[in-house]
């Protein structure tokens, strides 16, 4: 029932828009979680779309009461090896974090649409002549098509607590498709990454602050 109100809300906020929620996963054993203290990392080539990114929704994690650090302030955008993520690990443990927020993009798409009139696949024709103007110029005229890039990204929440097995604890599957503002698409997948670590209470909802006037007619 949960999952099926989570997919309601990311249709109505998201179907007009080229960033979606295509599938989720939560480790069954885990029903709620509160993260303390958490690491955003952001995996890109482009540092500016990384610091934009992981600076976002770093600021929407102290929204709701977490502390959250960017990976740039870490350690370098720099390639490194397993044994330099096991150093980095304990150090984050060391350093108070219990959780670590992985993004990246894990696919690249090119698709072709075609247009309706262009899409009757199970007509049948009786002739050649028929079936071949039918369809000639949806590979000869490119006003019968359009073609379009499809990014797939995954972000995955992990649990590095020192008391606890270092698991995954949830993954969501995203699409961004033919994305026209960095910035934009940068925003609209924050908003839903948090959306759903809400839903599936692994995050608590934003902190509401009291309104100064409020406090003052209630006194």
């Amino acid at each position: 029932m949960k999952r099926f109100i989570l997919v309601i809300i990311v249709i109505v906020l998201f179907s007009c828009n080229s960033t979606q929620l295509i599938e989720t996963w939560k480790n069954p054993e885990v029903t709620t979680y509160e993260p303390s203290k958490v690491l955003v990392v952001g995996l890109t080539s482009n540092l500016e779309a990384r610091r934009n990114f992981e600076n976002q929704l770093k600021s929407e994690l102290q929204l709701r009461g977490i502390e959250a650090i960017s990976s740039l302030e870490i350690f370098k955008p720099e390639k490194m090896t397993e044994n330099d993520l096991k150093t980095l690990e304990n150090n984050l443990i060391d350093s108070g974090f219990d959780t670590i927020l992985f993004s990246k993009i894990i696919g690249v798409e090119d698709k072709i649409v075609y247009k309706k009139n262009y899409d009757g696949y199970d007509e049948t024709y009786s002739k050649f002549r028929e079936d071949y103007l039918k369809y000639q110029d949806v590979y000869y005229n490119p006003d019968y098509y359009n073609e379009y890039t499809v990014y797939h990204a995954e972000t995955a929440l992990y649990c590095i607590c020192p008391t606890k097995d270092r698991s995954l604890l949830w993954k969501g599957y995203i699409d961004i498709v033919e994305p026209e503002s960095a910035e934009r698409t940068i925003t609209n997948y924050v908003n839903l990454v948090i959306l759903a670590l809400e839903q599936e209470q692994l995050i608590n909802p934003e902190l509401l602050i009291n309104d100064p006037i409020d406090d003052e007619l209630i006194n």
